[in-house]
Parts: C-alpha cells; structure tokens; sequence
C-alpha cells in the first residue's frame, strides 16, 4: 500500500443505507410455491401436515 491509500475511507460512513427495524417488517412466514396440478401423494401429505402444525401453533400462541 502507498502513502494515504489506508487513510482515504476513514472518513467515509460504510452503514449509509437505512435499515428496516424488525418490528415494522410484515411476514406470515411462509415462503413456498406450491401448485396443486403438480403437486403428487408425498407433496399432498406434507402440505396437509404443515397446515396441522401451523394451526398447533396459533393455538399455542392464541392460549398464552
């Protein structure tokens, strides 16, 4: 490194994009694709069974 080539970027502020506080950040948790043409026996199950343990847990929310 040469001369002043270390010292150049001290000034400048590296977190200049704003950020988004977590609370004001909307999701339903739920990042999937899923098409009922496509979809065989094994994606049916499971699609079934996350919709079981999806209303296990709003229930286990909605009791506390």
């Amino acid at each position: 490194m040469t001369r002043g080539q270390s010292r150049n970027n001290k000034h400048k502020n590296k977190a200049n994009l704003s950020q988004t506080p977590k609370n004001e950040i909307e999701s339903d948790g739920l990042d999937i694709e899923f098409s009922e043409e496509l979809a065989d026996a094994d994606d049916i199950e499971a699609e079934q069974r996350s919709q079981a343990a999806d209303a296990r847990a709003h229930n286990r929310t909605n009791k506390n």
